[in-house]
């Protein structure tokens, strides 16, 4: 393995581990000296800065140096991103795991649109989005990276079930009761007309995108 990629899995290790040791392990012991406050900016200026590391070393690697799924592997990307993206705009109201004002009385409410799915839609559709890059089989940079952010999700969910099991007790619990790790993809179709508007758009703005940032036709574009 050359040193361009041993790069990137050091960056993304440590994007990943920072993550997971300042969410949990380490943040009461940084919250003490720093505060909520302070440690909210160094938790920032860390993920920035571990990201930033993550992208640098991401397009200092080899760009297409595997065989790649060719159209059928383009097909189910494009099919895995779609609930990704929908999953993702559910999850950005009425998410007690976000720690807003009035998180308790939101994890005590009966769950509505994308958390009739599941309990943590940003998660999920963080590691769909990484999901639909590894089947592609399209680089290893990539192979590595998408792996990373999908066990980052995943992972992380989990983990933050036991965090806010600690922070909102019966609250949580509550929540848990009434959600679902795992999603129920029964339900995704009746998330509500909002978010797979915003999925939607989202889905086609971002595979758009790729090809001013990446010279790389996604999604729909693909075959436009």
């Amino acid at each position: 393995m050359n040193e361009a990629l041993l790069n990137l899995i050091a960056a993304n290790a440590a994007f990943v581990g920072t993550h997971f040791l300042m969410s949990h392990p380490l943040r009461a012991t940084l919250v003490k000296p720093l505060g909520d406050l302070g440690f909210q900016v160094v938790y920032s200026l860390v993920s920035i800065a571990t990201l930033a590391w993550v992208y640098f070393a991401f397009t200092a690697a080899p760009p297409a140096d595997l065989p790649g799924s060719g159209d059928i592997g383009w097909i189910v990307a494009t099919l895995l991103t779609i609930p990704a993206m929908v999953l993702f705009a559910g999850s950005l109201a009425g998410n007690p795991a976000l720690g807003l004002p009035g998180s308790e009385d939101m994890a005590r409410a009966e769950p509505k649109g994308a958390f009739r799915v599941t309990r943590h839609p940003m998660m999920w559709g963080f590691a769909l989005w990484a999901l639909s890059h590894l089947v592609l089989f399209w680089s290893m940079r990539t192979m590595i990276t998408a792996f990373a952010m999908g066990f980052l999700a995943l992972v992380g969910a989990h983990m933050q079930d036991r965090k806010k099991e600690v922070l909102m007790g019966e609250a949580w619990e509550t929540w848990e009761s009434h959600t679902s790790f795992w999603p129920r993809w029964s339900k995704l179709v009746g998330v509500g007309a909002g978010p797979w508007a915003i999925g939607l758009i989202l889905f086609v703005f971002l595979s758009w995108l790729h090809l001013p940032l990446g010279d790389i036709a996604a999604g729909i574009w693909r075959w436009f």
